[in-house]
């Protein structure tokens, strides 16, 4: 490798390298291989001998992905891949569920996000222009993919969510003070609000949420740990904040649902999750995610049966 492809390596671990060179990294001959089957465009390769063919890929030692990887063990390949873009239609967000990220910050969390919306087929995530940079090495790798399928897009939340509660479309947000998501009638598309990890939602952001729901403990009135919210720092009197999955709602959602392996095992994935994946879980309180989106999922589907019976 040269010198000035170890710079631009390095130079893409900062967002300003990154919108610089309209470049984004990517780790790992699973991940650069789904990259190079999708509709990304990957501009060019440095991987270990035999790993990859074309004439995009270099051939380095084992002493230069040491020099250039992001990860704390270096992988065996590295891609620079061009930065999609991606327009916003703004104007058809209710006809189906999209996320809206308030100030989501860490990486690890954002990336989780993305793999959970690509899960239960979501294709859109807006998130606030404070949000982490989905492009970040650490959040591609948290995504294992899933950004390929996932259109992320940065925008002023306040008006884009005041605009589609204005349209009629459900915007939901989790607190206190919220009605039991258990027996709320929700709609099979709208969109779902995730706040700070530290701060929770925006009190601007809070104002467009038309519908409040809350997740109970398991069982009813069991005391257990106060929140595995993004917001795990708010208080209870803080009503406008995003507050509160206790841990054992994941267990509610499997017993009435029977989808035990889905639901409590791995936030959706439908395998055993690895202890670092589980406690990424936790940091970002996907189990809030978990369960909206699949009762908003498993209403949809019995809408979809019954009238298809009729």
């Amino acid at each position: 490798m040269t010198k000035a492809e170890i710079q631009l390596v390095r130079a893409l671990a900062d967002k300003r390298g990154r919108a610089e060179h309209g470049l984004f990294i990517a780790e790992g001959e699973k991940l650069i291989g789904e990259l190079r089957a999708s509709h990304l465009r990957v501009r060019r390769i440095f991987a270990l001998e035999g790993l990859f063919e074309g004439p995009e890929t270099e051939t380095v030692s084992p002493r230069d992905m040491e020099r250039i990887s992001q990860l704390k063990t270096p992988s065996n390949s590295l891609a620079l891949v061009e930065i999609p873009r991606h327009r916003l239609d703004a104007e058809h967000l209710g006809n189906r569920l999209t996320l809206a990220l308030d100030e989501v910050q860490n990486p690890g969390n954002l990336g989780t996000i993305i793999r959970l919306a690509d899960w239960f087929g979501i294709g859109d995530i807006v998130c606030s222009e404070g949000s982490a940079d989905c492009f970040n090495p650490k959040v591609v790798q948290a995504t294992m993919g899933a950004i390929l399928r996932v259109r992320i897009h940065y925008a002023p939340l306040t008006p884009l969510l005041a605009g589609a509660a204005a349209r009629g479309v459900a915007v939901y947000g989790t607190f206190l003070d919220g009605e039991d998501i258990y027996s709320a009638d929700l709609t099979p598309g709208g969109i779902i609000v995730m706040g700070n990890e530290g701060r929770g939602v925006t009190d601007a952001v809070a104002r467009t949420v038309t519908r409040r729901l809350f997740i109970p403990p398991y069982p009813a009135g069991r005391e257990g740990s106060e929140s595995l919210n993004v917001a795990s720092h708010c208080r209870h009197g803080d009503g406008h904040r995003l507050l509160g999955v206790p841990p054992a709602s994941a267990q509610l959602t499997a017993r009435r649902t029977g989808h035990a392996t889905r639901t409590s095992e791995c936030g959706g994935a439908g395998r055993p999750a690895s202890p670092h994946f589980f406690r990424a879980i936790r940091r970002a309180n996907c189990l809030h995610i978990l369960n909206i989106l699949y009762f908003c999922k498993l209403k949809h589907t019995r809408l979809c049966r019954n009238t298809d019976s009729r």
